[in-house]
């Protein structure tokens, strides 16, 4: 059947009374509205800006019989109209545009005021005291938001045509207030830098608009910088420069020459660093060079010093054998040794090595000589599994550095040590360039230092492979445990797990009346991989192991992307697992319910709320237009704007999920997952669960995931700077 009924150009308008869908990174928007001459609502899709309720729409384009969603109008052309009517403006006032004003205030001031409502809100806000429920306190949160709002609106006037939506019109408020549209229109690059949210492809859209020249110098500065951070995303502290130019002249059609120069300039102001290592040139971001570079001398310096505690490591192991009533294998023993007289020690090694019992031991021991000893991890999930196993006080290494919203910065530093005599790190294989130095300048000369990391998971996600180029440097002290104990080899979890690091087929074969912790579902193709997830999340799990189907159960993915990607089983797992009816909010292109399970996305210093963690949702409120997530049961309130710090957490990608783990993970793989399937992705979900892990998916994808052993390919110079020192 033809898709199109017509592709005749036609005109339709009328009034906007719900919003299906609305994508704020593309302005893409499904709409319900009620045009002219239809009985029935009708469905528009249509790029806008930004879109509420109750506005007036006028369109221009043709009908489509989509197969999935039926007869719709798809726009071509689209603008949107501030209401006229009584309705239309209840709508648009109960939209969630202005704080402190929701369906029941929004329906109180139309009744009362009719369409003067606007004209009140501009001139004489305080009419709305009369209102019930509208106190002072009320008022006073409606008018700052409606005044902003109006400052908010000009600024909104002058980017809508260049497609910034609302929720990023209110962050560039916020960073920059009334100079916004000053500073935009001097540099709107600058919106790369200073605001989260906005890309250098925003920027330039911008930009282009305004008249600045494609082969400026402005712009080949900025799209450069956007080329070395998108690196810096994919782990590289630097880029060759020769691949650098290539790359970005590709990119942005900007002549070599003016890219040259522009990496002339911003070297000579200090933005970008050159360097010749070993016949190449690189180009870093300041920022980074300078982490490497302070990384790099202070570790040196920290290793350069003699240290002993003057333990007969004999003795000392024999007599905490005897209290833990532990075995200790020589890989064991030889790391405690090892930590009694090495400034910098590293111990790496998969599950059920024994990384636990050597923390414990090497605690008790130097517990001892009353040294003062402080334990810490990246994450909030991994320090308490730290505390947990050791009985001691584990931080997150931001609380740890005592990190101050106030200065956006941490108060412990290389000028404010910390007053300790030993760190423990745990996880070091997460943590990124930029953290481990300032970590590291936190520490008192004589401090000593261990790090506790797996080096076969998955990397930073930020930039620099950290606890690998200490490794390779040959440096630091290295214990590398591969024995797996007694009882850990009982857990098919960990068997496979080292299966699969060795590159060796998991068993997927079970026997009926066997139990295990691990298990392997083959699913034959997409839908009946996702068919069979949502049965054994939903069902077959919580029935047979007692698991609760939010709380304990996990989905990890290797893609965001796709079918079986984070974002697509999000939706399906929350209609199964999540139908209630729920006060719920669409924003950034997802429906949130109450009682949904979320993560957070980037780091929040201002909440203490970080990169990883998983919440709920305990409450909408629509008047105020909040979010109110518990995390660990600490309450975080979310202004609808900043939503899109969230998403939905019934499944998360495999990286997001380092640092952490969960009773019980289930992890979809399909040939969809191509580009992502690799042994060390692989390990490192099968690693993240504790009592049961589920695989659902092809078998030759399980196999090209085993097999494909793909080298981390990131460019760092710590370990070369390491070996200068």
């Amino acid at each position: 059947m033809d898709n199109s009924s017509s592709l005749n150009i036609e005109s339709i308008a009328g009034e906007i009374e719900r919003i299906t869908y609305f994508n704020e990174s593309n302005g893409f928007c499904v709409l319900k509205v009620k045009a002219k001459g239809q009985r029935d609502l009708i469905t528009i899709t249509a790029n806008l800006p930004s879109i509420h309720a109750g506005e007036f729409i006028e369109a221009k384009g043709f009908w489509v019989n989509d197969k999935n969603f039926g007869l719709q109008f798809k726009a071509s052309q689209a603008q949107v109209i501030a209401p006229n009517n009584i309705k239309g403006i209840e709508k648009y006032l109960a939209s969630g545009l202005i704080k402190g004003i929701g369906t029941h205030y929004a329906k109180l001031m139309t009744d009362r005021f009719g369409l003067d409502i606007i004209a009140i809100l501009d001139d004489n806000p305080e009419s709305l005291l009369g209102l019930p429920g509208i106190g002072v306190k009320r008022l006073e949160t409606i008018k700052k938001s409606w005044e902003s709002q109006k400052t908010i609106r000009q600024i909104m006037v002058y980017l809508q045509t260049h497609g910034v939506g609302t929720a990023r019109a209110f962050r560039i408020y916020k960073a920059y207030g009334d100079k916004a549209i000053e500073i935009i229109s001097e540099n709107p690059y600058r919106l790369a830098d200073d605001i989260w949210g906005i890309g250098f492809k925003t920027a330039d859209t911008i930009a282009k608009n305004i008249g600045i020249a494609v082969d400026s110098i402005i712009r080949a500065k900025a799209g450069l910088r956007f080329m070395l951070k998108e690196a810096s995303s994919q782990g590289h502290v630097a880029l060759i420069k020769d691949k650098l130019l290539e790359v970005a002249h590709k990119a942005l059609d900007i002549p070599l020459k003016i890219l040259n120069a522009a990496i002339g300039q911003d070297v000579g102001d200090k933005l970008l660093v050159a360097q010749i290592i070993e016949d190449a040139e690189y180009i870093y971001l300041t920022s980074l060079f300078q982490a490497e570079v302070s990384l790099a001398n202070n570790l040196n310096k920290l290793n350069s010093t003699h240290f002993d505690y003057g333990i007969d490591s004999s003795r000392a192991i024999a007599l905490v054998e005897a209290k833990y009533n532990l075995k200790l294998s020589d890989s064991q023993i030889d790391a405690i040794s090892s930590a009694l007289n090495h400034k910098i020690l590293i111990i790496t090694g998969g599950p059920g090595v024994g990384k636990t019992t050597i923390v414990k031991c090497i605690i008790e021991i130097i517990s001892q000589k009353n040294k003062k000893i402080a334990l810490c991890a990246p994450t909030g999930r991994a320090s308490k599994r730290l505390n947990e196993t050791t009985g001691l006080e584990a931080k997150t290494i931001h609380r740890l550095l005592e990190f101050d919203p106030s200065i956006n910065n941490f108060k412990k530093n290389k000028d404010n040590k910390l007053d300790i005599d030993l760190l423990i790190v745990d996880e070091a294989s997460m943590i990124d360039l930029i953290l481990m130095n300032k970590l590291i300048q936190a520490l008192p000369n004589d401090c000593q230092l261990i790090l506790i990391g797996d080096i076969d998971q998955l990397p930073s996600v930020g930039p620099g492979n950290v606890l690998a180029d200490l490794i390779k440097s040959q440096r630091i002290k290295t214990i590398r445990l591969t024995q797996i104990f007694r009882q850990a080899a009982l857990s098919q979890i960990v068997t496979n797990a080292h299966l699969i690091n060795s590159g060796k087929m998991v068993n997927t074969k079970y026997s009926k009346n066997e139990s295990s912790d691990f298990y392997f579902i083959e699913g034959h193709d997409n839908e009946n991989i996702l068919n069979k997830l949502l049965e054994v999340v939903c069902n077959r799990i919580p029935d047979k192991f007692k698991l609760d189907r939010v709380k304990d159960i996990q989905v990890l993915t290797p893609m965001n992307r796709g079918s079986l990607g984070s974002r697509s089983l999000n939706v399906e797992l929350q209609k199964k697992l999540n139908p209630g009816i729920s006060a719920k909010i669409e924003k950034f292109g997802q429906t949130y319910k109450g009682g949904d399970k979320v993560i957070q996305m980037v780091n929040n210093y201002q909440k203490e709320v970080f990169n990883g963690d998983i919440g709920s949702i305990v409450e909408i409120n629509e008047n105020d237009s909040t979010i109110l997530v518990n995390f660990d049961n600490k309450i975080i309130e979310y202004d609808f704007n900043e939503v899109d710090e969230l998403n939905l957490a019934y499944a998360t990608s495999i990286h997001k999920s380092q640092g952490s783990e969960y009773p019980c993970v289930v992890i979809p793989l399909s040939m969809q997952h191509y580009p992502m399937l690799e042994r060390n992705l692989l390990y490192t979900g099968i690693t993240r669960g504790k009592k049961l892990v589920i695989v659902i998916g092809e078998n030759k994808a399980l196999y090209m995931a085993i097999k494909n052993k793909a080298a981390v390919n990131r460019f760092t110079s710590l370990s070369y700077r390491l070996g200068l020192g």
